[in-house]
Parts: structure tokens; C-alpha cells; sequence
């Protein structure tokens, strides 16, 4: 349950808006705000692979780190099309919910004085706020875009969960 709802957060983020319009949406959930914003089909894919655009459109509070399209497209060819087969289900859960945090925590909270958070998924992501915010290997291209149940975080690289 815990992973299910993390990678719909996960999915939510993904869908993020990315113009000044369709990120002041705080009517709208996370994963409708996503979809509005046209530059996460691949992780609003991905959310409905995993089943979980319910989780994601629940109350939260969530915080979703959201990769764009262009950042799946940086995975080596076939990567998305393989986590997308119904026997890859639970690994593109696992992935999905590595992008989710419980709560809703604006860049303000995090810069300068968080250096880890726990995910969804259980494991932990590294955060620096030195110069820029880097979550992990990836950058955040946008904070702050505000849905009802949470906060997105556009990121320009897929988070993967450190391999147990």
C-alpha cells in the first residue's frame, strides 16, 4: 500500500505543470495538475501502469519529485517501454514511489536545511540545496507548482532506487 501510494504521487509530480498558468491550479490534485501541464504523458503513463492515479488523487499531503517526458527520454532505449509491461509492475512501483514524500514540503522547508527524506518506497534521497536544488543525480527545474493534496517538484532525470 505504502509503495502503490508513493508511485502515485510519483505519477502526479510527473504531470506537473510547467507554465506560469496551469501551475497555479491548488483546486486541481497532483495528478490532474500534471496532466495539465502537458510535459508528463510518460510518467502519467507509468502511474497508470503501476495503478497508481487513485493514490496519487487521494488527500495526501504528498511531495512529488515529477521527471518530465525529457527526462525519461534520457533512459537507455526500451527502458520505459519494459517498466510498462504488467510483469514489471512492482519494479515501476518501486521506481515511481522513490519520487514521493509524504507530506507537502515547499522549497522554502528544504533549502539549506534538509539533506535526506525518506520516500514512499522506504529508501532515502539525497537532497542539496548548495546551488540550486539537486535531488540525488537530478536538478530541479521547477518548485513549488501547488496541487490540493500536495506540492510538485519538476526534476530533469529519473530517480532509481538504490538496488537491495
Amino acid at each position: 500500500m505504502k509503495i502503490l501510494f508513493a508511485a502515485a504521487a510519483l505519477a502526479a509530480l510527473a504531470l506537473a505543470p510547467t507554465t506560469a498558468q496551469a501551475m497555479h491550479h491548488e483546486k486541481k490534485d497532483i495528478v490532474d495538475t500534471a496532466v495539465a501541464a502537458g510535459s508528463f504523458k510518460t510518467l502519467a503513463a507509468a502511474l497508470t501502469a503501476a495503478g497508481l492515479v487513485d493514490t496519487l488523487k487521494g488527500p495526501g499531503p504528498f511531495t512529488v519529485f515529477a521527471p518530465t517526458d525529457a527526462a525519461f527520454a534520457k533512459l537507455p532505449a526500451g527502458t520505459v517501454e519494459t517498466l510498462l509491461k504488467p510483469e514489471n509492475k512492482a519494479k515501476l512501483t518501486a521506481i515511481l514511489t522513490y519520487h514521493v514524500v509524504a507530506g507537502k514540503v515547499p522549497a522554502s522547508a528544504v533549502a539549506g536545511k534538509v539533506t535526506d527524506a525518506t520516500t514512499v518506497n522506504g529508501a532515502t534521497i539525497n537532497v542539496n540545496g548548495t546551488n540550486g536544488v539537486k535531488v540525488n543525480n537530478a536538478t530541479v527545474v521547477q518548485a513549488d507548482v501547488m496541487a490540493s493534496n500536495g506540492v510538485i517538484h519538476v526534476i530533469d532525470t529519473v530517480l532509481l532506487p538504490p538496488t537491495k
